[in-house]
């Protein structure tokens, strides 16, 4: 190869530096210093090709040239590269220059600057990392309440689905009871007693007329009464005093609000086509009571579901229905006046009222609900409880004649009706109950017809649900039945041995 170079073009130097750094690449290079023909200064350098051992044609030549000539430029290119480093290198050390010259003071000042900015700035993040913290946590327990508050609603919503359900099944099975019965309805039923009764619960005071309840010493109202037992009709069954009373036991609970205060009833000296089996309830809240179930099955009673439905001729009052010998017994609304209705034929047998008997509110028992006359059944038969103005008060017994409701005799006690919460009959005696919402009231006096005296007892009488609106007794059970707070229940009992 020959690279001639001219000392008067303006890089000569450098090409003059390549020319013997590509000898020294070559390893083997000639420099001659000749004029030329003009008489120019000329100078030849030659160096052998480190990989031809011969000269190459016209197409080599160029082909090499141009591998040259890309050699050239990718070295440019590294230059270039090497100078672009190089002028940062310079601009660095000229800044770590201007910083010596300006002190360590200075540097340390802005150091601890931007140290303090760095701080305020982890801070600020890491208060904004603690409240975002709480607004989680906080969202984390609105979302527990939100989900507690779904699984109560949903739980509600069940309740009141199942009760709709239980109403609408209740409502089907009293249109099916409105349908006419197999063994017929007899033609002298009024018309009245076809009527179906309406309620309006809106508007329902639930009969809670509540009297005072006041403490009486015993020494003050025990005091003797005539005497006159009066006769079993089945002789003497082996009665004996009231000594102990078992724990409530519940058979059913009503379905709505209408069967808060209610009364069921089973007949002791049942009537054809009726069995000791047979059950009646009436749901007495509300403003025109009228329904009478019948089940004639216990199962069917326990399940709810009713094989028929009377609906009374006239409304009646408060929770004092008993069954007796296939008659329904009970006081009309607002009178005092006491109704025999004979079930099998839906028919008004009988109505009398009773003399000077106080009624809607004058006498009832300490809970209220209008209840101033009571109907019962003992062994002896039907007796009617409830006072007078006469009698200040005091409680009042009456024997019914079961046919005509004529008053076949009555006794006069001196326990104030309105201080005891319900009261029934065992063998001739009365019992009262000192309380009709404590859970652990006592069976608190007793009045004997036999011998007209009035004594104080402390047999324990349970009031599971706190409401008891009605006790009776069942001579062909011997059980108290009960109504506590929409709930039926029973107690089993025990007498003295005569």
């Amino acid at each position: 190869h020959h690279c001639r170079c001219r000392p008067e073009m303006p890089a000569t130097q450098l090409l003059l530096l390549a020319c013997l750094v590509w000898g020294l690449g070559a390893r083997t290079a000639q420099l001659r210093k000749a004029n030329d023909r003009s008489g120019r200064c000329q100078y030849t350098f030659s160096v052998a090709s480190p990989n031809e051992s011969s000269c190459p044609e016209q197409g080599q030549a160029m082909s090499a040239i141009q591998d040259l000539q890309r050699d050239s430029s990718a070295q440019r290119a590294d230059l270039e590269s090497t100078k672009a480093r190089l002028r940062s290198l310079e601009s660095l050390v000229h800044q770590l220059t201007l910083d010596e010259a300006a002190g360590p003071s200075a540097t340390q000042e802005g150091l601890q600057r931007e140290l303090g900015a760095l701080r305020r700035e982890r801070e600020q993040l890491e208060s904004q990392n603690r409240e975002l913290e709480a607004s989680y946590s906080n969202l984390l327990r609105d979302k527990s309440a939100l989900e507690e508050e779904k699984r109560r609603l949903r739980e509600e919503n069940e309740d009141l689905a199942r009760r709709l359900d239980s109403s609408s099944q209740e409502v089907a099975r009293l249109r099916r009871g409105q349908c006419p019965q197999a063994r017929g309805t007899p033609q002298d039923v009024p018309s009245g007693s076809r009527e179906v009764s309406k309620w309006n619960v809106e508007t329902v005071n639930f009969q809670e007329l509540k009297s005072e309840l006041t403490e009486v010493p015993a020494s003050r109202i025990l005091k003797e009464s005539p005497s006159g037992h009066p006769r079993s009709e089945e002789g003497d069954p082996g009665c004996g005093e009231l000594v102990w009373v078992g724990e409530p036991l519940t058979l059913r609970r009503a379905e709505t609000i209408t069967g808060k205060y209610g009364v069921w009833m089973r007949d002791p000296k049942p009537a054809y086509p009726y069995t000791q089996e047979t059950t009646w309830r009436i749901d007495t809240v509300g403003t025109d009571i009228r329904q009478v179930f019948e089940y004639d099955l216990s199962s069917q009673f326990l399940q709810g579901y009713p094989s028929k439905v009377h609906v009374l001729p006239r409304p009646l009052e408060s929770t004092g229905a008993v069954v007796y010998r296939g008659s329904l017994y009970f006081q009309g609304a607002e009178s005092r006046t006491v109704i025999r209705y004979e079930l099998n034929t839906e028919t008004v047998k009988a109505e009398k009222e009773i003399p000077g008997a106080g009624y809607h509110g004058q006498f009832p028992y300490s809970w209220g609900g209008y209840t101033d006359i009571d109907l019962a059944v003992d062994e002896t038969g039907l007796w009617v409880i409830y006072s007078t103005q006469e009698a200040k008060g005091a409680i009042v017994l009456s024997k019914l004649n079961p046919e005509s409701l004529e008053l076949e005799r009555t006794w006069e006690t001196n326990i104030r009706k309105q201080s005891v919460a319900n009261a029934f009959i065992i063998c001739g005696r009365l019992y009262t109950i000192s309380s009709y919402s404590a859970p652990d009231a006592t069976i608190n006096f007793v009045y004997d017809t036999g011998t007209g005296r009035s004594r104080a007892l402390t047999v324990p009488f349970k009031n599971r649900y706190k409401y008891s609106s009605m006790v009776d007794y069942n001579p062909l059970e011997k059980k108290l039945f009960a109504w506590d707070n929409f709930n039926m229940v029973t107690y089993d009992l025990r007498l003295s041995e005569m």
